[in-house]
């Protein structure tokens, strides 16, 4: 047995089911070790696609994505999907084949690439290759994108006699979370408010069980959008997205507990979101994020189910009854029931003979669209009115590629979603630029017939760029283009293709709902853009 068939068959041991990627020499055998160990492999047009898929399908599933890859450029056109994918703190493994001589066309220095992304780096070793594997799997289970080095030489060493077992690794020791500051605050807290980021995606119960035991509000960053659906006191979205009165409630806070939340500019509206006056406390299982986006006033480490449950421990099973009489009124319940929603802010529909107001599109849609669906949104100008306007029924029904901020990750992390999640209908959000960017990937959705329907905010721009520098004078040549059939480009790779100016032109989306969804649905809604997005009027008036 080579060592190529080793790492294979440990990684599918470990729990790989679906590995990414597209196939040259360096990554042949150990591939083909994974599809023979009972793994599924989803080849990709570009590496830069596969590594989305990977990172799309490892956020909805909650399991390892595995991405593998041909040595050098094979790595390097890889690149920005793993760096999105690092920030992101998605559970990943990269296969990356290893040219070692330094003379070697194919040479690059992976451990200083990892490193310059924030991802680990592993490398397997001819006498360890299983132990090295497994050490691997277990760093990206526990939230890490890893990259795995495989020396070309090394693949093809005879390894030790292997049978198996899978080799296991001996879990990090957790200290005890000391809580007992956070329980001071929220005891004596009025108005308190949770905002739960990434780190908090696993957490929706007990934290939904502690809110209810002081009486707090409930909150999430962009990454965590579906965390608390369904509940009556969620606010929804903090940051840019927040909704008039989510902005205000926040604004009113005495407490603002960060759960796996870094409280970054985008969440906190350049830091003017949470008021002045109130105590804020960051949870994180890193030591290193606290305070690394604004002061904090605590910092408890530890996991954060961890940290919510050794507190409602401490809270003995007795609620602080006055403070939810205080801020969880009847008649707050009933304002975040009837404007909670951005459907439900009023607004003036700019739509026009030719072009649909971006916000009536996503309303439409939503009202559309079957509720069990998974959201993916890319990066530009478009990307709020997906992400507020389509509701997701859970935490896993959004994805959110914005980590990087790179256009053009989205229509691959959607397909990664719909391999996860094909009892779902996926949803694709791109604006025109980056579909433009990544539509090779429609020969993989067509190959796959899985349930895509992909939504195009087509502004004929780069409209960022656009609402960015217009209002100073700036020529807008370089980020302004001709009007594109972008339907009928759709319809070139075996896709069904809409184009979209009105409302009534969604018609066809009932036919297309109601049939096998075998063929991607791609809609080119052509959407009016004579104003910016309130978000990146947020984020421009920070810079």
């Amino acid at each position: 047995m080579r060592v190529a068939e080793v790492v294979g068959r440990v990684l599918h041991g470990h729990g790989a089911r679906h590995v990414f990627g597209v196939v040259g020499s360096g990554n042949f055998h150990v591939t083909n070790a994974l599809v023979a160990a009972g793994a599924r492999f989803v080849a990709a047009a570009h590496e830069g696609g596969a590594a989305s898929m990977a990172d799309g399908y490892a956020r909805t599933c909650g399991a390892v994505g595995l991405l593998s890859v041909h040595q050098g450029p094979g790595v390097t056109n890889a690149l920005t999907g793993l760096t999105e994918a690092a920030k992101s703190r998605t559970p990943l493994v990269v296969l990356a084949p290893e040219a070692t001589a330094p003379r070697s066309n194919f040479f690059i220095d992976l451990p200083a690439l990892a490193a310059a992304v924030g991802a680990d780096f592993h490398r397997v070793r001819a006498t360890h290759a299983a132990e090295d594997s497994a050490a691997a799997y277990r760093a990206a289970a526990r939230g890490a994108t890893v990259v795995l080095g495989l020396p070309l030489e090394v693949q093809h060493t005879v390894a030790e006699p292997w049978s198996g077992p899978i080799p296991e690794v001996a879990p990090t020791p957790v200290a005890a979370p000391q809580v007992e500051p956070l329980l001071a605050a929220i005891q004596a807290a009025r108005r308190p408010v949770f905002i739960a980021g990434r780190g908090a995606r696993a957490a929706r119960d007990p934290l939904t069980r502690l809110a209810d035991a002081c009486g707090a509000l409930l909150a999430v960053s962009a990454a965590a959008k579906g965390l608390f659906a369904g509940n009556p006191w969620n606010l929804d979205v903090a940051g840019g997205f927040a909704t008039p009165l989510a902005a205000e409630l926040i604004g009113e806070a005495d407490l603002v507990v960060a759960w796996g939340s870094t409280l970054n500019m985008w969440t906190t509206r350049h830091g003017e979101l949470i008021p002045p006056s109130a105590v804020v406390v960051q949870v994180d299982r890193d030591p290193a994020a606290f305070g690394v986006n604004r002061p904090v006033d605590l910092a408890v480490a530890g996991e954060v189910a961890a940290v919510a449950e050794a507190v409602l421990g401490r809270l003995d099973g007795h609620s602080t009854a006055s403070v939810a009489g205080d801020w969880r009124t009847p008649e707050l319940a009933r304002r975040i029931r009837d404007n909670g929603r951005w459907r439900t802010v009023p607004y003036r529909d700019e739509s026009d003979a030719t072009t649909i107001d971006p916000r009536t599109l996503s309303a439409a849609l939503d009202d559309l669209l079957p509720p069990d669906r998974t959201v993916v949104v890319d990066s530009g100008n478009f990307m709020g009115y997906p992400s507020m306007w389509l509701d997701v029924p859970d935490v896993a029904g959004f994805c959110f590629t914005q980590a990087f901020q790179s256009v053009g990750l989205g229509l691959a992390s959607a397909l990664g979603a719909a391999v996860a999640r094909p009892d779902r209908l996926t949803v694709a959000a791109l604006g025109d630029g980056g579909f433009g960017m990544s539509a090779t990937e429609l020969v993989t959705a067509v190959r796959l017939a899985l349930p895509l329907l992909v939504v195009i905010y087509d502004d004929a721009a780069y409209g960022a760029e656009v609402h960015h520098f217009g209002p100073d004078g700036h020529p807008l040549e370089t980020v302004t283009f001709p009007e594109t059939d972008l339907a009928a480009i759709a319809r070139g790779y075996g896709c069904d293709g809409l184009t979209v100016r009105t409302v009534d032109d969604l018609e066809p989306v009932h036919r297309w709902l109601a049939g096998p969804r075998t063929r991607p649905l791609v809609i080119d809604a052509k959407v009016c853009a004579a104003r910016g997005s309130w978000w990146l009027e947020e984020a421009f008036r920070g810079h």
